[in-house]
């Protein structure tokens, strides 16, 4: 049965992304019209980036100590663009996350802001390697009063388990996600919900280059999600889905 919509939330969200322009221009110190110059150039920069330095042996490297500030003006023009299928997933996730909540890769902080606003979820934790994405969300985070009810990692915290998993946008940066998924079913709790997307293509134009495609990965990402993953039906017209563990 899903709960009822947080609608706070929802506004709040609807309102500005989270006031999502006002801390990038904080966090980064630069005028609104340099903000749009550099959202607008963000997916180009990215991709001219990924077709440069990108290597999958060293994806992690690359996230974590080469995009820098590039993939903030990237997610951020994403989330931006991209504001009603954003907010229908908060939507989703207002439905069913609750208690202890691990956001993993949550990039710019919308989803953990979103979840850590919903009155039945207790704690939200952002896990994500970047380091800039980091310092932004945390800094999200303090203006916003928060800090009490989200915490920081860089990796998920061994031998934890939470009620709800999100990540979106994640998977199909991953060399191996498949593991990821055995990793999230170990990390959740038996009652528990994942919620996440994924998009397994590299763009009609090659745009997103550091997206894995592998046809022999995405066979198996399918099989393991649905040897060990039951799927919850949800009324939003999204590609996130939401799950919860074989029984």
């Amino acid at each position: 049965m899903l709960t009822s919509l947080n609608q706070p939330v929802l506004d709040n969200y609807w309102q500005d992304s989270f006031n999502l322009k006002q801390h990038l221009q904080e966090f980064l110190q630069l005028d609104s019209e340099t903000l749009e110059t550099k959202l607008e150039a963000g997916q180009q920069q990215m991709a001219e980036l990924g077709h440069k330095d990108f290597d999958w042996e060293k994806a992690s490297t690359f996230y974590r100590d080469k995009v820098g500030e590039a993939y903030l003006f990237e997610l951020g023009a994403w989330h931006l663009t991209s504001h009603d299928y954003i907010g229908n997933t908060l939507r989703l996730i207002s439905d069913h996350a609750q208690g202890r909540v691990l956001d993993f890769g949550g990039g710019i902080g919308t989803h953990t802001i979103g979840a850590a606003l919903c009155p039945q979820v207790e704690q939200v934790i952002y896990c994500d390697i970047n380091p800039v994405n980091h310092d932004f969300v945390y800094s999200r985070v303090k203006r916003m009063g928060l800090s009490e009810k989200i915490y920081f990692c860089h990796e998920i915290p061994a031998k934890e388990t939470f009620d709800t998993i999100i990540s979106f946008d994640v998977l199909e940066h991953l060399l191996d996600p498949s593991q990821q998924m055995l990793d999230f079913h170990q990390a959740l709790a038996p009652e528990g919900k994942i919620i996440l997307n994924w998009y397994f293509f590299k763009g009609f134009k090659q745009e997103y280059p550091f997206h894995n495609d592998d046809p022999k990965v995405v066979d198996t990402f399918f099989r393991t999600i649905q040897t060990n993953f039951l799927e919850v039906f949800h009324p939003h017209y999204l590609t996130a889905r939401c799950y919860r563990k074989w029984v």
